[in-house]
């Protein structure tokens, strides 16, 4: 009986050291939408943005996410030294120009800094909801260990901590964008962005499930991302499961949308109530 339970606790030990590499850095991947929506999109983001970056770049320092960040700085490294010397500078006086446009930017409007870091917020926002198909994992796990007791007790609220905060993460980065259109007069936009969101989550889940693209790749292999990622789009397996993931990625935003804005609601009161006995 000690030996059987030994070598069961071994093998849970092992599920969870390989498993962990991939929740952290997916996790990881996920928090950065969420940063950068408190950053572009709520009030005062100044500070708040400062401690969400400092957050992310100390959770870049856990070993395996550094392993990652140098693998993908030398992917981008060795692209950048294959670019021909001439076009590498043209490249870099086209780079010039939105900088001088941010640098001398009119007091109204954005600058150049916030849209590109709109732009990075949508290309990273699809890992979010990517977390939802990591369930595949857990079936590779269950095979491994065939302890009902394992599985029910350590396996699954494991499972369902990273995945629900993975889809957390999306869910408060697109109430983040909604206050935002709110707050600067758009709101009837709100729904039509969301229901754009899903759609490009959909597309950005399948290229990164099935397709086993990275965020990265837009800047790395462009354009065979966009020829391979085209081509799918015609064919009617992956506009199936595409349609699929939209409407499972409406239906449960919808849910946890509701549900967040109560918890919020119901600490806003509680904090007033308590303000209102204090004074």
């Amino acid at each position: 009986m000690k030996v059987e339970l030994s070598e069961l606790i071994a093998k849970v030990i092992q599920v969870l050291q390989i498993n962990s590499k991939w929740m952290i850095w997916n996790l990881f991947l996920a928090f950065i939408p969420l940063v950068l929506s408190v950053w572009l999109f709520r009030s005062r983001r100044k500070n708040l943005g400062a401690w969400g970056l400092g957050f992310l770049a100390l959770f870049a320092c856990i070993p395996p996410n550094s392993n990652y960040l140098k693998s993908f700085l030398k992917a981008v490294i060795s692209q950048i030294t294959k670019i021909p010397s001439l076009q590498l500078g043209l490249f870099f006086i086209l780079g010039l120009i939105p900088v001088s446009i941010w640098l001398f930017r009119s007091r109204y409007g954005r600058s150049v800094l916030w849209w590109l870091g709109f732009v990075v917020f949508y290309g990273f926002l699809p890992n979010a909801p990517y977390l939802l198909t990591d369930v595949i994992h857990l079936i590779d796990d269950i095979r491994t260990i065939q302890s009902i007791w394992i599985i029910t007790l350590v396996l699954f609220p494991i499972y369902i901590f990273v995945i629900l905060a993975g889809f957390q993460a999306y869910v408060i980065s697109l109430i983040n964008l909604g206050q935002y259109l709110h707050r600067v007069g758009k709101s009837q936009w709100i729904l039509g962005v969301e229901l754009i969101t899903h759609f490009l989550s959909a597309i950005g889940i399948y290229w990164g499930r099935f397709l086993r693209f990275n965020t990265w790749d837009f800047i790395t292999q462009p354009d065979y991302l966009l020829t391979r990622g085209v081509e799918e789009l015609l064919g009617k397996q992956p506009l199936v499961i595409m349609a699929i993931t939209f409407f499972v990625l409406t239906g449960l935003y919808w849910l946890m949308k509701r549900v967040t804005l109560g918890f919020v609601r119901r600490a806003n009161d509680t904090m007033n109530v308590r303000r209102s006995i204090s004074s």
